[in-house]
């Protein structure tokens, strides 16, 4: 008798240890955000992880890997083993990155394999509340012209779509402005918020909690037509710069070797927690136009996308050695 309690022991101790077995072997999916926390790419990878990990059940965590304008994070994507086990959260910036880079460690089109798009977002020109004079895009334009390279912008990073959104604007424009790089959108907003930059050009993610913030002036939308988030903007052709346009896909990528079958296999994951109404409603929040493709479809968007943006960087002149 005196040994049942130990008995009763090692079974609690036996099933801990299997409970803490099944823990240590359940899959554990990385979704990598090449940039840092308040980044557009973040808050839309933490819009639906824990709805993707209870469907396949996994543990879907997001890492943050910033630097080097999100080629750094995307590299290591790129050079990871193609299990479906890790994916990068990219955007436009990632083809844009392949022709603002003289070097880059990886291909942006023939590394990666697209796995599920995700949906598409315009950008929004905005200005410090600080700023004197300025009420419209016609007074910013005004204004940077009679004083040219003598104001700053901020951006999400050399080769982000932040700063190739402002570059192409400039040049489009026939105005100069200092690039200010930081890590983040959401740092690039906050120094436009303190006044220390007179410029930037985030998502609509990235400022559509502040359009009753009087520290940032929104100026316009960058889309064909007015975004359904802020219908009170006028788009940039409207506001006087006819023939601009920049916007930017989201979606996740994976490395190019992975099978076929698993690729569809999240993509079918990913599409099924997409039409939850809940997860809806937080891209709605965003600012984020959502939409489904087949993985075919997403990879023809990519190397459509891949020509387009050679375009854009052509033109903004922006280069990076």
């Amino acid at each position: 008798m005196a040994f049942q309690p130990l008995r009763g022991l090692g079974l609690a101790l036996a099933l801990s240890l299997a409970a803490g077995t099944a823990l240590a072997q359940q899959r554990v999916i990385r979704i990598v955000v090449p940039y840092g926390p308040g980044a557009v790419q973040d808050t839309i990878a933490r819009t639906f992880n824990n709805e993707l990990g209870v469907l396949l059940g996994a543990s879907v965590i997001i890492e943050n890997r910033a630097g080097a304008g999100g080629t750094i994070g995307t590299a290591q994507v790129a050079k990871a083993a193609p299990d479906g086990n890790t994916l990068v959260l990219a955007a436009a910036s990632h083809t844009l990155a392949g022709h603002m880079y003289s070097k880059l460690p990886y291909d942006p089109i023939k590394d990666f394999v697209g796995v599920s798009y995700l949906g598409n977002s315009g950008y929004v020109i905005a200005a410090p509340g600080n700023l004197e004079g300025v009420n419209s895009l016609a007074d910013y334009l005004k204004l940077l012209k009679a004083k040219p390279g003598q104001f700053n912008y901020a951006s999400a990073g050399n080769g982000s779509a932040t700063h190739l959104g402002m570059a192409s604007f400039l040049a489009k424009a026939g105005a100069q402005m200092q690039h200010i790089p930081m890590k983040s959108t959401g740092d690039a907003v906050n120094e436009a918020l303190a006044g220390r930059v007179q410029g930037v050009v985030p998502a609509v993610i990235g400022v559509v909690a502040f359009k009753q913030d009087a520290r940032l002036k929104l100026l316009a939308y960058t889309g064909t037509s007015r975004s359904r988030f802020l219908p009170e903007l006028p788009t940039v052709a409207e506001a006087g710069l006819p023939g601009y346009k920049f916007d930017s896909w989201f979606g996740l990528l994976a490395p190019a070797a992975m099978p076929k079958a698993e690729v569809d296999k999240l993509n079918a994951a990913v599409q099924k927690v997409m039409a939850d109404p809940a997860v809806q409603q937080r891209f709605a929040n965003l600012g984020v136009e959502m939409g489904a493709m087949a993985p075919d479809d997403f990879n023809k968007l990519l190397r459509a996308d891949w020509e387009t943006s050679g375009a854009i960087v052509k033109a903004s002149g922006a280069k990076i050695d």
